[in-house]
């Protein structure tokens, strides 16, 4: 599960998680206007990115989020199969955590992976994607955190 598009860094973090196993990826793509524009805007303040807490409410929403969406899945998609790796997916429109366990069952995957940027006060109260799916899905969950291009995504797993 997915909320921007995956960064050369990201793809190739997730790509050799492991080794030379052949991979297949089935992306949700969580539009972000769908997320809840004050706690983005905090996280924003915790992270010291000013500049973006004040322009969150400028997010596209609703209808105008999920064309920004498709363009981000299509984007990701392409390069993790430019890396090698099979890759699938959808822009998810309601329900999230269902969706992520319909796919987990019909799919027999191994483990998921929810890769977002922080989210300082979801990640508290265990309400971010990555511990709520922990309890939903029936496979490993690791959580990683997205960075820019010229940096490492850090993972946490567990639960």
């Amino acid at each position: 599960m997915i909320e921007k598009p995956l960064t050369p860094a990201d793809v190739e973090f997730v790509t050799t998680l492991h080794g030379d196993d052949p991979l297949s990826f089935v992306v949700l793509m969580q539009p972000r206007g769908k997320q809840d524009v004050l706690l983005r805007a905090i996280d924003d303040v915790a992270l010291g990115e000013f500049d973006d807490a004040v322009r969150e409410g400028e997010e596209p929403a609703g209808a105008q989020a999920e064309a920004p969406a498709e363009v981000a899945l299509a984007h990701t998609l392409q390069a993790l199969r430019d890396a090698g790796a099979q890759a699938i997916g959808q822009v998810v429109e309601d329900h999230p955590l269902d969706l992520l366990r319909s796919v987990v069952d019909e799919t027999g995957a191994d483990e998921v992976i929810v890769l977002t940027a922080p989210h300082f006060v979801e990640e508290f109260f265990h309400r971010d994607w990555a511990s709520r799916a922990r309890h939903k899905v029936g496979v490993p969950v690791l959580k990683l955190f997205s960075h820019a291009a010229d940096d490492q995504p850090q993972g946490t797993a567990g639960g």
